[in-house]
């Protein structure tokens, strides 16, 4: 397969390393980016995928509350300022009050009313594409409910009342008071806001990526040359320092820099007067996982004006 300069530009964004290890690592691995990704990672060239550094996205994240249950909503648009916009941030509000009905659907709540127009939420974002001349479109939308407990929530880089460009849920089961559980609630939002768990526990992990980690590690660990029981202990410990990074309970909670998240819950329950469990988080980053489209802004110009 041929290795193109494009080809080698993206995993050089992707993982920050050199032009010629990534060439090498594209060569090594037929063209195929997540296995060159993973090669350079195995020769420690790469420690990590940084692929939030691909990622352009514009609009809001929104988020709504109501008793028991809240939602969050991300829609999309094409620049930033149009997330500055009154009529886009509340059409975001709206919607995202609207999704506590949907149930995580998103084509559920494209379909539903939206209110005193006569038309859905689908057919309201296009009008408003028409208005503001801008492309829009309801991305996703997730729920998360407790039977007796709060929903916590908090919105990072806020450009009002529950609009950002990072919405957290955290759903928190306990009898307990709930001025206090609600407290610990936005406390463990902030902290997932900053750290970005993959899931609240190891068992909640996707295995394909466990397994991914661990080849990762077994293949670093062979190059040692140590003897194999000593290679799978190496290993071992390596999967337990992964799980502290990215699994919600294990990681040090970043409100004191010193106590597991699992302790800090724990010791909350003094304050809230019952067992505490949390159930469930929700986490979302303005544009994560689209990739951004480059362009050639002086090319359009030119092409514009009719010079090319």
């Amino acid at each position: 397969m041929e290795i193109t300069a494009a080809m080698v530009k993206q995993l050089r964004d992707a993982t920050g390393v050199g032009m010629m290890d990534c060439k090498r690592a594209l060569a090594e691995t037929n063209g195929d980016m997540e296995a060159a990704i993973d090669w350079l990672r195995t020769r420690g060239l790469a420690k990590a995928a940084k692929k939030a550094d691909r990622v352009a996205a514009e609009g809001l994240v929104g988020v709504a509350t109501e008793g028991t249950s809240a939602a969050v909503v991300e829609v999309n648009s094409e620049t930033d300022f149009v997330a500055r916009n009154e009529q886009f941030q509340t059409i975001v509000g709206t919607v995202a009050k609207l999704a506590l009905d949907a149930e995580g659907d998103a084509v559920k709540l494209g379909e539903m009313p939206y209110p005193g127009t006569g038309h859905s939420v689908s057919a309201e974002l296009t009008e408003a594409i028409a208005k503001i001349g801008e492309n829009m479109n309801l991305r996703r939308t997730e729920t998360v409910s407790v039977s007796d407990g709060v929903v916590s929530s908090y919105v990072h880089a806020a450009v009002k009342d529950g609009l950002g460009r990072i919405g957290i849920l955290v759903g928190l089961e306990s009898s307990g008071d709930k001025t206090a559980l609600n407290a610990l609630g936005r406390q463990l939002a902030m902290h997932i806001a900053a750290t970005n768990p993959l899931s609240v526990s190891p068992d909640d992990l996707d295995p394909a990526v466990v397994e991914r980690e661990r080849a990762i590690f077994s293949e670093q660990a062979r190059e040692s040359g140590k003897p194999a029981e000593i290679i799978e202990k190496m290993v071992d410990g390596r999967i337990r320092k992964y799980y502290e990074e990215v699994t919600l309970l294990a990681q040090t909670f970043v409100i004191d820099g010193e106590t597991k998240v699992a302790d800090a819950i724990k010791n909350a329950e003094k304050d809230v007067g019952a067992p505490i469990k949390l159930t469930k988080f929700v986490r979302y980053a303005l544009g994560e996982g689209i990739e951004k489209q480059e362009t050639d802004f002086a090319a359009e110009v030119a092409a514009t004006a009719g010079t090319r």
